[in-house]
């Protein structure tokens, strides 16, 4: 599982009514508006000049300005918002920077729109501000990812650009700022290792090696940004959208969005209504966004509430289409991922629930959502040998409650849905058994919390797998058949003689959600040692006179985050949400 260095508080900077800014009379660079031609933006390889006067009033102290309006450092790099939001925070911890939330925000915003990233070049980074805690590997070039990734994921280096002086001034301020880089990663320990297939070793410094490749890879100028650059405006979001969603330990969610304009051209107020498949529990949320470079949607729903979320997604082109992710949690690792689609008058399907019927199975209740839904039995055609019986609409136009049936030779496998000219591709899945359980993650991770620090939670989920028409496992044919209810447990994860990791690290509860014991040393264990240790979580799927299938995953409970630049308590100025 890859390391990050978690960054705090922007999942909205968009402002609530309380410190929302005013609009501003005609186009402003700041708050988007009119598309700036291509011709009038300067060339990137000369640097951006700063035009926005806070910038220029708060940086001056310590970034000199030349006659073209470049500041030092700041004109010769592209960032996201979060990227630029945490050089700001650096600047106020280390470097006495004073900046009020109002102007901070502004700073944030005029140079995300400014010098930010196009949608192609965020694409392969978009895990590091969705916060998705992954596998990630970066397969360019694994000796630089070393490099970079003894102190935060590579995402981090990924979504910047910069000219390849700023690639070296950026590692000389990992040096001052943090000299133990240089024994983790900056320094080279004993000869180069051989290149594959017998190519001569690299001698390179891997310092050198990393400014030589990010600077080719990463370099400020690329055709990606300046033909965003020249299309670049605010998106025009206002209207009714569907909702889906999937929130590990949960399961799918359906609904719909209403988004409204704001103060600004970029700015916007959300409402959304949506329902948990399995449960059927009903959510309401109200909240605000503001979209940086005409697609990064920065949002924040039930502000200061206990089940406030932030939001992080991209519009994709064409403005009828977001994908992202919506979290919470101090280490964000709660919430669904969300797909948001414009809702244009014709029938769109979003989801069927349950999305798997065994066969042979008869008048089973099957609810479909989407929008502008019809309402006859006969409008809904899932394939050969699957039968609609009946329809009964909800009466609000976002779902309807079929009674299928399905045939005891009905092929297994994927059924499209089709109904009213929209199409739910793979919607209802026909199988017959439960031949393998699947526990995910595979490897998870959960942090003692709670007397100092806040805990970090971890959530498996059992999938149940059924073998397809080959009838064997683990083949290509195997059909997945989501979650399934189980039992959970956990084991022992023998790592010493006489293990006792089970008693001390925390406990599962039934919706397959970990939750750690308090950090600090616990008097309770030998040597007074945390909390902290490994065990099986296990998932036991009752077959009824069949032998129940088992299966099992990994759990690391460690230690808190003790190390990291935002600290835990947030305070003004550095906040740039309210």
């Amino acid at each position: 599982m890859h390391r990050r260095v978690r960054l705090l508080g922007l999942a909205a900077v968009a402002a609530t009514g309380a410190v929302a800014m005013t609009a501003a009379s005609g186009p402003d660079p700041v708050r988007g508006g009119t598309p700036i031609a291509l011709a009038d933006l300067p060339q990137a390889d000369e640097g951006y000049p700063i035009e926005n006067e806070t910038i220029v009033a708060r940086c001056e102290r310590c970034h000199e300005q030349d006659d073209e309006g470049r500041l030092t450092r700041i004109s010769y790099e592209r960032k996201t918002p979060e990227g630029w939001q945490t050089s700001l925070r650096r600047m106020v911890a280390l470097n006495g920077l004073e900046i009020t939330p109002e102007e901070a925000r502004e700073v944030v915003r005029y140079l995300a729109n400014n010098q930010g990233l196009a949608p192609e070049e965020l694409e392969p980074g978009r895990f590091e501000v969705e916060k998705r805690l992954i596998d990630h590997t970066y397969e360019a070039d694994p000796q630089v990812e070393w490099t970079c990734i003894q102190c935060h994921s590579m995402g981090r280096v990924i979504t910047q650009r910069r000219t390849r002086e700023e690639w070296e001034l950026l590692l000389a301020t990992h040096r001052g700022l943090y000299p133990l880089v240089d024994f983790q990663a900056f320094r080279r320990s004993g000869p180069a290792e051989p290149g594959e297939d017998g190519a001569p070793a690299d001698s390179r410094h891997p310092m050198d090696r990393a400014v030589d490749h990010l600077s080719a890879v990463f370099p400020l100028d690329t055709p990606e940004w300046s033909a965003w650059r020249a299309t670049m405006r605010p998106p025009r979001l206002a209207g009714s959208w569907t909702l889906r969603g999937y929130e590990p330990g949960k399961g799918p969610l359906y609904g719909t969005v209403t988004i409204t304009g704001g103060a600004a051209d970029d700015e916007f107020d959300t409402t959304a209504d949506y329902t948990y498949a399995e449960t059927g529990e009903r959510v309401t949320r109200a909240g605000s966004a503001l979209v940086y470079t005409g697609y990064q949607w920065r949002g924040r729903t039930n502000p200061g509430q206990a089940d406030e979320l932030r939001e992080v997604m991209a519009v994709e082109r064409g403005w009828n289409e977001m994908t992202g992710r919506w979290f919470t949690g101090a280490y964000d690792e709660h919430g669904p991922d969300v797909t948001l689609t414009r809702a244009m008058g014709a029938t769109l399907i979003s989801g069927v629930y349950p999305a798997v019927l065994e066969r042979g199975s008869s008048m089973s209740p099957v609810t479909v959502y989407g929008s502008n839904l019809p309402a006859l039995a006969s409008d809904y055609d899932f394939g050969p040998l699957v039968m609609v019986v009946s329809a009964s609409p909800a009466g609000d136009g976002n779902s309807i409650q079929l009674e299928v049936s399905v045939a005891t030779d009905a092929p297994i496998g994927a059924h499209d849905l089709f109904a009213n000219g929209a199409n739910g591709e793979g919607a209802l899945t026909v199988y017959e058994g439960v031949d393998r359980l699947e526990v995910t993650p595979a490897t998870g991770m959960a942090r003692v919390g709670g007397a100092n620090f806040p805990k970090g939670y971890q959530t498996y989920e059992a999938i149940g797998w059924s073998d397809g028409a080959d009838g064997e496992s683990e083949t290509d044919d195997d059909i997945r058949l989501g979650r399934v209810p189980v039992t959970w447990s956990m084991e022992e994860y023998s790592a010493t003689f006489e293990d006792t990791d089970i008693q001390f690290v925390g406990t599962l509860d039934q919706t397959g959600v970990f939750t750690p014991n308090d950090d600090g040393p616990n008097p309770a264990r030998e040597g007074d040692r945390n909390n902290v240790g490994d065990v099986w979580v296990v998932a036991s799927y009752d077959r009824g006179a069949e032998r129940a299938l088992r299966a099992r995953a990994h759990l690391l409970v460690t230690v808190p985050l003790y190390m990291r630049f935002d600290p835990w308590q947030e305070a003004p100025p550095t906040r740039l949400v309210p």
